[in-house]
């Protein structure tokens, strides 16, 4: 069992996230942290879990191909962890137990206990007394093997999402979604969802803190709302109504919000790059990665 963490301008926080995987009880056999200067991981290296760091482009799917590069098929299950997620302690141990009682199982998430990505943010300390208050299994079997219940997904969410590497030969992140990626976690998982099944489970659980520091400036984050989503439709990786559901849901919060807009969150700057995406779209010049030029 391997675990990825991609991270950029948070060493503070990732120290303390691969920490805490020391407290899982299964250790991962492997912890690679992937970065894109030295200051990002400063200090990361001397945690417990001994991780291996890596330094790759600037961007969430460069930095987990590399990832992905380095461990070749070297491992059965990957997990990723987005470096601001922090999973129950029996989190690695739950997703070997569900990979292993079903070879046609390709990819699970976890239940989120809390997502902080809608709020101003979760601490550290919210998280772990998140966890600490709900039994990662609600359902508790007298047999500590059985396999938890089980829900079919058709996409895995970024945040905390494991791979069985071998249904993953020949696939890698969309390079075209640069930066935060916005999406690329759907576009992946589709692609391995069509060669097996994927799941979740609420014995499987963690917190997404949704710290906002180091994240996509909201003009470049509005602009991916659409383009990313356009692309992926085109690409047949993104359902038609679920893209639009997602480009329609963030246009009118931005709009609404853009009169009042919380103090996490760039709501003006966010529709703004809507209008430049919708306008790029009418000129036939639509492109995910000039958001890399803002």
């Amino acid at each position: 069992m391997y675990v990825v963490v991609a991270t950029v301008g948070r060493a503070s926080l990732t120290r303390r996230t691969i920490g805490l995987l020391e407290r899982q009880t299964r250790r991962p056999d492997r912890v690679i942290v992937v970065s894109v200067s030295p200051q990002d991981v400063e200090g990361v290296a001397e945690s417990p879990v001994q991780p291996e760091i890596v330094f790759a482009g600037r961007g969430l799917c460069r930095q987990r191909n590399a990832a992905l590069d380095m461990i070749g098929d070297a491992a059965a299950f990957v997990t990723f962890f987005d470096d601001d997620f922090v999973p129950a302690p029996d989190y690695l141990e739950m997703v070997e137990r569900v990979f292993e009682s079903d070879p046609a199982i390709v990819g699970i998430t976890g239940d989120l206990l809390a997502d902080g990505i809608n709020s101003s943010g979760l601490s550290v300390e919210a998280a772990l007394a998140i966890v600490a208050a709900r039994a990662t299994n609600p359902d508790p079997s007298p047999d500590p093997h059985a396999v938890p219940v089980l829900r079919d997904r058709q996409a895995l969410y970024g945040c905390n999402m494991a791979i069985r590497l071998s249904a993953a030969t020949g696939l890698r992140f969309d390079e075209a979604l640069p930066l935060y990626g916005w999406q690329e976690d759907i576009d992946f998982t589709t692609q391995i969802g069509r060669r097996g099944r994927l799941v979740s489970s609420a014995s499987i659980t963690g917190v997404h803190m949704g710290v906002k520091s180091g994240r996509t400036p909201g003009k470049k984050l509005g602009y991916s709302q659409i383009a990313n989503i356009v692309y992926l439709k085109r690409k047949g990786t993104m359902q038609p109504r679920l893209g639009e559901r997602l480009m329609t849901a963030n246009v009118i919060a931005n709009l609404v919000r853009s009169l009042w807009p919380e103090a996490h969150v760039d709501r003006r700057g966010r529709l703004w790059g809507n209008v430049l995406a919708f306008a790029d779209l009418t000129r036939g010049k639509l492109d995910p990665r000039k958001i890399e030029r803002m």
